[in-house]
Order: structure tokens, then C-alpha cells, then sequence
């Protein structure tokens, strides 16, 4: 059940025609404790609308150290050409500085490639939420040719022939490299690509130097216009669907139903939307206002806003996300 304000929250965005038909399907609530002391009351408020990132959700070391070779390996594609983090850059944003991708053929595929960082937290996957679980997404961008079109009689020959993965795979499942291991592994790697310790998940646990005044009043406004009715929970949305252009229609979009992004390391995610026509966070923010809540927001609110979605940016092996080919973009270890 999700909590009494946060409940209320959606309650009168339905009432007020903000989250439309929208399916709302909450994760759980983070169990971590605060550090650093008591929280501040407007920080135990807010945690009724977002919640820190956890650290870990208990990925098997083994297996997701596997998964992470499995991740980089252009091994498993049809040309031998990509691999994962081809499109999900792990060392800077998770994604791609592109708007869309290119398939095994060379031509852009259909939607923005979105961030891996954190897709363990949403309860869908995909841009039309049409992808249940990890375990589906691993099996589809292995095996689709739009992403890296491999088939698993090669995908296995190559893991139980390589020197290095053969014993691995048996060590950490007991038997030889198949479709279910190879997938596990994956997503034993997916669980571990979190972005915790942002400025605004330290302030949620009571860290009151963490974000700025101005950042606090952005957030404030986020919650006030009604950003938050569909943008909350631990991922800061990804949590259910929504009908794109309420209130104004988005040129050259269609007036269809996806999965509200989660905002997490939104900051260095560009370009934005499911087509990656939006190129700034400024020209994101106010488009949505306007289409989403039928707001006209100021350069002043815009600018609030922006301040706040900027301390949502998370750190991934002890580095702050970076936007792809920013400096400190370095590879990770």
C-alpha cells in the first residue's frame, strides 16, 4: 500500500486529470536506516515520496562478476561488433550521448536507449513498460537484431569453449555455461549498477548541508506544480505508466501510454524523451510542464527545478555519474 500522503498525492493528481488512466504500481519502500543523525521533519515528509537508493540488493558476488565480463563481451553478437555496454556506457551515464542507437544493420532503433543504472529498481522495463523483468530484457538484447542479434547456440559455444568463463560458470552454478546461467549472470551484474549516495538521497538521510536552499525550494516546486505525482518512489519514477501529452500535445509525438522514467542521474542523461529529441534539461522540464500538467513555467521555475534534479545524481563504483564523453568520464576499473 503506498503511504497515506504519498496516496493522497495520487489521489488528487487523478482528480485533477494529472496522471490520467495510469496504472500506479508502487515499489516497496526503502529499508535502510538513516545515518548521520535524526532526519530533519520536512526530510521525513519527503520520504514519503522519494527514497534513497539502496546500496546493494544482494547480487551474488561471483555471479555478477561473471555478468560483468558477459556485459562487455562483443563475443556474444552476431558480428562480434557490440556488446551491452556498447549502448549502456557503465562508465559514464549507463547510456549513450545519442539520441538512438544503431541496430546490427546500422539503422537508429525506434526509442532512446535508456540508462542501466538503476533499471533493477523499476518495477517495467522499456520505454512501453512492455518488458516484465531483467530476466526478459537480458534474453531480448542478446538475441534481438536491433540490439546484438546473437543466437544462443553460438552464445554458448563461445562462453563454454573460453578458458577463463568455462570454469568460472562452473564454479558459481554448479554446471556448465546455459541460456538461464548466462541470463542470471547478466542480471546478477544489472542488480549491482546503482547509483547511491546522491546530494539529495544524503539530505533524505538527514544530511541537512547536502543540498542548497535553492535546490530545496526546486524541490519543493517539483512537488507543488505535481511533478511528483508521477515522478517519486526510489527510483523517482519508473514505477507506472502514463499518457504522454495530457494537457498539450508533444509535436510529432503520438498521444500514446509509456512508463514514467525514473529522474535518477537525469542530469547527465541527454538527450531525453523516448525519441532523444529533447537535447537540454531546461527544454525537457518546461515541455513537460506544459504538456504533462498544462504549466507554464518561468525561466526562474524551470531553472528551481533543474537545481533539484541535479543533486539526484548518483556515484557508481565510488565515482559520480558523468554525461559520456564529459571529462572524468574515465573507464571504470
Amino acid at each position: 500500500m503506498a503511504p497515506p500522503r504519498l496516496a493522497r498525492s495520487l489521489a488528487a493528481a487523478l482528480g485533477a486529470g494529472l496522471v490520467g488512466s495510469a496504472l500506479a504500481i508502487l515499489p516497496p519502500r526503502a529499508q535502510e536506516q538513516p545515518a548521520g543523525g535524526p532526519r530533519p521533519a520536512d526530510a521525513v515528509e519527503a520520504m514519503d515520496v522519494i527514497t534513497p537508493v539502496p546500496s546493494s540488493l544482494g547480487a551474488d558476488p561471483d555471479r555478477a562478476a561473471l555478468g560483468r565480463m558477459l556485459f562487455t563481451d562483443t563475443r556474444l553478437s552476431r558480428r562480434g561488433d557490440r556488446a551491452c555496454i556498447t549502448c549502456h556506457d557503465i562508465r559514464s551515464n549507463g547510456a549513450s550521448a545519442v539520441a538512438r542507437n544503431l541496430t546490427t544493420d546500422g539503422t537508429p532503433v525506434p526509442r532512446n536507449t535508456p540508462t542501466a543504472f538503476n533499471a533493477a529498481l523499476s518495477f517495467r522495463l522499456g520505454w512501453a513498460g512492455d518488458i516484465p523483468s531483467l530476466h526478459e530484457q537480458a534474453e531480448l538484447a542478446l538475441t534481438r537484431p536491433e540490439f546484438l542479434g546473437g543466437s544462443w547456440p553460438r552464445i554458448l559455444d563461445t562462453v563454454r569453449g573460453d578458458p577463463v568463463l568455462a570454469p568460472l560458470f562452473q564454479a558459481a552454478y554448479g554446471r556448465a555455461a546455459d541460456q538461464e546461467s548466462v541470463i542470471d549472470a547478466i542480471n546478477s551484474f544489472e542488480r549491482t549498477l546503482l547509483t547511491p549516495d546522491s546530494r539529495f538521497d544524503r539530505w533524505l538521510r538527514g544530511d541537512v548541508h547536502a543540498i542548497t536552499e535553492a535546490e530545496r525550494a526546486g524541490y519543493d516546486l517539483f512537488r507543488g506544480i505535481g511533478c511528483a505525482a508521477c515522478h517519486q518512489g526510489v527510483n523517482v519514477g519508473g514505477n507506472l505508466f502514463e499518457k504522454v501529452g495530457i494537457f498539450v500535445a508533444i509535436p510529432n509525438k503520438a498521444a500514446e501510454v509509456l512508463r514514467v522514467p525514473s529522474l535518477r542521474n537525469v542530469a547527465v542523461t541527454a538527450p531525453y524523451f523516448d525519441d532523444g529529441g529533447v537535447a537540454t534539461l531546461p527544454e525537457a522540464v518546461r515541455l513537460m510542464a506544459r504538456a504533462q500538467l498544462g504549466r507554464e513555467l518561468t525561466p526562474s521555475q524551470t531553472a528551481a527545478i533543474v537545481a533539484f534534479l541535479g543533486t539526484l545524481t548518483g556515484s557508481y563504483a565510488g565515482r559520480p555519474l558523468t554525461a559520456p564523453n564529459a571529462p572524468g568520464a574515465a573507464p571504470q576499473p
